[in-house]
């Protein structure tokens, strides 16, 4: 014999609706309540039916979060705020990974019957914001976004970290300021370019077409750029990074090189991902609250579920800071 909610109502006494709000922890229900609903559940040995529980209410409550970028270390990080905020809302991740995000991801997110997607690795090309728009599903832009479709998103704030970075860059006596970008169609990317070369800009210092590379947020990006870099006639004192996992590369070929960071040349980095904070590593870097923003890409969409489409779109912005580390010294 199947037990059911029904069941449980009545060994705990209290409503079917209850038993519901007292097992996914609802602070509608009090404490002692919920403690009779899960002891009449475990001596029923209940177990909740997520099926029933979606056909009954129309959601799954599952969010997707879409990840492109399979290698590269900043999105791990984001997986446990994620999880943690979602399961404390009822809500559970299901992690959605794709070699891009086309058109045709669309359709495979609406065959995982999700409630909603959380866009991590969105291009600013994409078309899949207009696919998720017109098929009605909700969206939360994180870290990176899109101008073709408005959506709630959650978002650095690169230029108060670039600024105060490019600062103490030329209180150290840089002038030679060298820089490793990340991909044009990333919004991430562009933002801290154009935050890092106006904060120079205001000293006159420029980053050059010589002293300058681009490419994916990866390690070798990374290691390429700082060896075409620092093999130049002319090599940059400091090097500025697209983010940290860019300047994990860079420091390797340094190495490689052997240039001693900072004596020869400066290494500095974005996102202040624990690797950066290691003894060994000790790399200078632009933070911010990674762990908050994440939470809160997850809240947005939360909200965004129960309130429906008319609600206005919430944009957060996460301030951004310089962290000083080993990897930044003054210029040689």
């Amino acid at each position: 014999m199947v037990v059911t909610s029904h069941d449980v109502a009545r060994l705990a006494g209290v409503s079917q609706p209850t038993v519901s709000r007292a097992l996914r922890n609802s602070p509608k229900v009090s404490e002692e309540t919920k403690r009779r609903v899960r002891e009449a559940a475990t001596a029923l040995g209940y177990v909740p039916s997520e099926t029933g529980r979606a056909l009954s209410s129309g959601r799954t409550r599952r969010i997707g979060l879409l990840l492109t970028d399979l290698e590269n270390q900043f999105y791990p990080h984001v997986i446990a705020p994620m999880h943690r905020e979602l399961e404390a809302l009822d809500y559970q991740l299901v992690l959605q990974t794709e070699s891009s995000d086309t058109g045709r991801v669309a359709e495979r997110l609406l065959a995982n019957s999700l409630d909603g997607v959380l866009l991590a690795t969105t291009t600013v090309d994409s078309v899949l914001p207009v696919r998720l728009r017109d098929r009605g599903v909700p969206f939360v832009y994180f870290n990176r976004t899109s101008e073709s479709v408005a959506a709630d998103s959650a978002e650095v704030d690169a230029e108060s970290g670039m600024h105060e970075l490019a600062r103490r860059i030329l209180e150290l006596g840089h002038r030679r300021v060298g820089a490793i970008f990340g991909p044009r169609n990333a919004s991430t990317a562009e933002h801290r370019e154009r935050a890092l070369r106006e904060a120079l800009a205001a000293a006159s210092v420029t980053v050059s077409g010589s002293m300058s590379y681009r490419g994916p947020f990866d390690v070798e990006t990374g290691y390429v750029g700082a060896r075409r870099l620092l093999e130049a006639e002319q090599p940059p004192t400091v090097i500025v990074c697209g983010n940290d996992v860019v300047a994990y590369g860079a420091l390797n070929a340094a190495h490689e090189l052997g240039r001693a960071v900072p004596g020869e040349v400066s290494i500095v980095g974005f996102d202040d991902l624990p690797e950066a904070r290691w003894p060994m590593m000790q790399l200078t870097t632009v933070a911010f609250d990674l762990d908050a923003m994440a939470r809160r890409a997850a809240s947005l969409l939360v909200a965004r579920i129960e309130r429906g489409p008319d609600e206005p779109y919430r944009h957060e912005s996460f301030p951004s800071r310089l962290v000083e580390r080993r990897t930044l010294g003054a210029a040689p």
